[in-house]
């Protein structure tokens, strides 16, 4: 995940959740404006899924993010899209079809 917070403020969020996941921090929106999901006040970003495999080629966006399942989307999204789960379980990108 990406946000336009401070680091401090994510690893804040991140403790107070108890987060397993990694919280990027991009306060200066540079690459929510290359994402084209920076909003139009610049204030927050929007939540989109990038699906990128390991060539950089984006496979899917998902432009419909509801955070209670996206888990699970996310889950079913991978495996649609063949990318093979590593020896932890995390999904990896394959060359595909």
């Amino acid at each position: 995940m990406v946000s336009l917070d401070l680091p401090e403020q994510n690893k804040a969020f991140a403790d107070s959740v108890g987060a397993d996941f990694v919280l990027l921090s991009d306060p200066g929106g540079k690459s929510a404006a290359t994402y084209g999901v920076l909003s139009a006040s610049g204030t927050h970003a929007h939540r989109w899924t990038f699906y990128i495999d390991q060539n950089g080629v984006v496979k899917k966006i998902d432009k419909n993010v509801q955070p209670g399942i996206h888990g699970e989307e996310i889950a079913e999204t991978l495996a649609k899209l063949g990318f093979a789960k590593s020896k932890s379980g995390a999904a990896e990108a394959t060359n595909g079809p």
